[in-house]
């Protein structure tokens, strides 16, 4: 049977005077007495309550409970950080009490919906909230709390015990060490300074510092990507070219300014899905840097493959491995050579006379007066390749030395 409009402003007006105590408690901020509702958030759960004022909580945009923000359900300490919000509420008795009256009747004037002092000025989003926001209801803050006469073994309660029966945690865990007023007030939070950590060593796209640069590299993109899929950059600022290399799957977009290439880096990495594919976004390469890679086996930087220039040389073949203990044979000499002509003397420059006879190995013919005959032809000259005609030996008085050898 259907209930009426009044009987359920009734039924929903007897749980609230069920689950609230009139000024029961004091505010843990402004400790000024406040309405406190406590209630069961579901089986096996342990009963919660508010922990600050109304006034307290608006202030922050936070839960009167759980003292995270209603809007991102972080910390303050890693909401203000993202926001770049700087707290300003007092510590002291008397200027808390002066600041909090200024903050309810700024509330009364305004709306209800919008945040109030620092926080409803800073207008701008943070990635990094979004990326650390928490999306699903957390129901592990629900839990109760650990039995102490479990941990020294002394419950008897068994399973109807209305209390946890598990191991608690180490006491030398930040996370252990938490206080009502520090998370208020975002300082020395273990939580919040955990979950910036992690915010710390997440990917992230920072721009290069050539302020020439105004190209981004989108990868990944499929097969059939078009022009017409890539609308999504239009919407922060004029595009010079948009060119689409199907080939690698890629494109590059360049944009008229550098402010225009920086927002849509912000606003498309890590979260750009086009045709349900999610793509890569990078900052394109200055032309110094391009200029000094130049083209890498034959494929340009925008990943179109270059045809080979005709008339030019190949690569050259590497040299061939060379045995380090083999002799060095400078001369293309054969190995069977005798030594006496390997071990050669230039002759003497002009205007010099030979050594006497007995004084050194002769040098010229017996026949002085008679010219030195020609050397032999080259198919009567030892074996070996000769490549230059200084390294042939019968030209540096190689014939000289093998003639006196043969009359003495």
């Amino acid at each position: 049977m259907a209930t009426s409009l009044g009987s359920n402003t009734y039924n929903r007006q007897n749980w609230e005077d069920a689950t609230k105590e009139k000024y029961g408690k004091e505010c843990k901020i402004c400790a000024r007495p406040f309405t406190v509702f406590r209630w069961c958030p579901g089986t096996r759960m342990r009963f919660k309550k508010t922990e600050v004022c109304q006034t307290c909580s608006k202030m922050k945009n936070v839960c009167q409970t759980c003292l995270l923000d209603l809007e991102y359900g972080l910390p303050i300490q890693v909401r203000d950080t993202g926001l770049s919000v700087k707290d300003d509420v007092p510590r002291s008795d008397v200027n808390k009490e002066y600041y909090t009256q200024n903050m309810e009747r700024e509330i009364a004037n305004s709306d209800g919906t919008r945040p109030v002092g620092q926080l409803g000025k800073a207008t701008s989003s943070s990635d990094m909230l979004l990326k650390l926001a928490r999306t699903t209801p957390y129901y592990k803050r629900n839990r109760p709390h650990i039995c102490s006469f479990w941990v020294k073994g002394e419950c008897k309660r068994g399973e109807e015990c209305p209390y946890r029966h598990e191991k608690p945690t180490d006491p030398d865990d930040p996370l252990a060490d938490q206080n009502i007023k520090d998370r208020y007030y975002g300082i020395n939070d273990p939580v919040a300074n955990k979950l910036l950590q992690r915010a710390s060593t997440m990917p992230r796209l920072d721009p290069p510092d050539d302020k020439s640069i105004t190209t981004l590299y989108i990868g990944g993109l499929g097969d059939t990507v078009t022009d017409g899929d890539l609308n999504h950059f239009y919407q922060f600022g004029e595009i010079r070219t948009i060119t689409i290399v199907q080939r690698q799957q890629c494109a590059f977009i360049q944009f008229a300014t550098r402010s225009a290439a920086e927002s849509a880096a912000e606003k498309s990495f890590n979260k750009l899905i086009i045709n349900g594919r999610r793509l890569t976004v990078k900052w394109g390469k200055s032309q110094a840097a391009r200029g000094k890679e130049g083209v890498k086996d034959g494929v340009s930087e925008m990943g179109t493959r270059l045809d080979p220039v005709p008339g030019l040389p190949g690569a050259l073949p590497p040299p061939p491995a060379m045995d380090e203990e083999a002799p060095a044979n400078y001369f293309n000499l054969d190995p069977s050579t005798s030594s006496a002509v390997m071990n050669i003397t230039l002759p003497p420059p002009p205007g010099i006379n030979p050594p006497p006879p007995g004084f050194g190995p002769p040098m010229f013919h017996p026949m002085g007066h008679m010219a030195p005959p020609m050397p032999p032809p080259m198919s009567m000259r030892p074996p070996g390749q000769i490549h230059y005609p200084s390294q042939d030996p019968l030209r540096m008085g190689a014939h000289a030395a093998l003639s006196s050898h043969h009359t003495e």
